[in-house]
Parts: C-alpha cells; sequence; structure tokens
C-alpha cells in the first residue's frame, strides 16, 4: 500500500497547526493582560519621581545610561542603582561629576531638590518587576 501526501492532508496539517497556535497565541494575551494590573506600579509614582522622571528624560540620562536594559551601554545600568548605592551615594556621585578619566559624566547644576526628586524616581524605578534583570547587580 503506498500513501501520497495529498494537498488535502497538506491543508489539515496547516489548519490543524494554524489553529493550534492561534489558540496558543490567545491564551498566553489574555494572560499578559492578567498580569499588567499584578505587576504594573505606574499609578503609585509619586509626584517626586514624576519630576525625577522629567529631570532625567529632560536631561537625556538615557543617551549613556540604561533602565533595566533600555538606553545606551556607554554608562552604568540606573534600574537598580538605587538599591546598590543608596540615595546619598546617588546625590554625592551627581553633584561630584565629572571627576576625570575616561568616561566622564557631565556637570548639570542640579539642586539638592532636582536631586531628591532624581532619587525619588530611581527609587520608584529599583521596584519594577523585572523577573531579575539585569541578571547580574552590576547590570
Amino acid at each position: 500500500m503506498q500513501q501520497t501526501f495529498t494537498k488535502a492532508m497538506a491543508r489539515n496539517i496547516f489548519l490543524g497547526g494554524a489553529a493550534f497556535f492561534l489558540i496558543i497565541y490567545l491564551v498566553l494575551t489574555v494572560d499578559s493582560w492578567r498580569q499588567i494590573p499584578i505587576r504594573d506600579h505606574a499609578s503609585q509614582m509619586s509626584p517626586a519621581a514624576e519630576r525625577g522622571k522629567y529631570l532625567m528624560d529632560s536631561n537625556n540620562c538615557i543617551g549613556c545610561h540604561t533602565i533595566n536594559g533600555e538606553g545606551a551601554y556607554y554608562a552604568p545600568e540606573l534600574g537598580n542603582v538605587y538599591t546598590r548605592r543608596g540615595p546619598d551615594f546617588i546625590k554625592a556621585w551627581i553633584k561630584a561629576q565629572p571627576i576625570g578619566g575616561y568616561r566622564q559624566m557631565p556637570h548639570f547644576n542640579f539642586s539638592d531638590k532636582d536631586l531628591d526628586d532624581i532619587t525619588a524616581y530611581l527609587q520608584w524605578v529599583s521596584r519594577i518587576n523585572t523577573n531579575h534583570w539585569p541578571p547580574n547587580i552590576q547590570g
């Protein structure tokens, strides 16, 4: 008995596979939409953190740094810098720039209130559930 691969068989395999993967896609999409409210903490952003985000965006910090893997890879990751270094170190580091050497961060002339806002934003960013990304603590 000789079996041949017919057009009907090919069509049935294609349609069955397409239906299977469409169902998988829809299940994963629904699961993602259920996870967003659980993992989202954007509504918890304080006014100070909003001002800090504005300062970081308007000074193009992401042009050199990354935040949770997004941005340039020239300078260290900022998504976990609050937990790594703490607010006092962050404020002192920004005030002391440029220190010198190969990679220099410019001096931005931030006020103490601006530095408080930036650290509030970095604290907010450090609480984002990133599924343990970046894989190492230094980013």
